[in-house]
């Protein structure tokens, strides 16, 4: 494990206490991501100073900036976006992003396994097409309609930020 102890035990914890509340109530309570960022930040920069400071926030905004998008096309709750912010920072840079992009590569595969599973794959294909193809040409903002097809997606944050854990970028 690439990660230090003091920060691979508490990001286990977190990811797998909110996934267990996303996968039963289908919210990430902010009782459990607000004081993990915080402390995440406050664990880096008592440990680094201010460059640990300085990596914290860097990989709080990264992680959780990435997936605003999502939460503004309404394809992700904001409660992701929040638990994904306080796992870039107790991660901090650049360990962040490579947990942020394989949130969102497992996010990708756990949906396709949902929308086969409920015969929707060709539906859900050609959306994310849609989606992709719109985001290119720049239409104004306006998604597609989606499959609809949601899923927990702290599973997915569960999943890439273990591998966060392991792979040094």
């Amino acid at each position: 494990m690439n990660a230090p102890l003091w920060v691979a035990a508490p990001v286990i914890v977190l990811v797998t206490v909110a996934a267990r509340a996303d996968v039963r109530t289908r919210t990430i309570p902010n009782a459990i991501t607000f004081p993990a960022l915080l402390l995440g930040i406050a664990a880096h920069t008592a440990l680094a100073g201010p460059e640990g400071l300085r990596s914290s926030l860097a990989g709080l905004a990264i992680a959780g900036g990435v997936l605003i998008p999502g939460w503004l096309f309404r394809w992700m709750g904001a409660g992701d976006v929040k638990l994904m912010a306080a796992v870039g920072a107790w991660l901090a840079w650049p360990q962040a992003l490579v947990a942020v992009l394989a949130s969102l590569v497992m996010g990708g595969a756990i949906s396709l396994i949902v929308a086969l599973r409920r015969g929707m794959l060709r539906q859900a294909l050609t959306g994310a097409a849609l989606i992709g193809a719109s985001t290119l040409a720049r239409t104004g903002g306006t998604a597609p309609v989606t499959t609809g097809v949601r899923f927990p997606f702290a599973l997915a944050v569960l999943v890439g930020s273990t591998i966060g854990l392991w792979l040094r970028p």
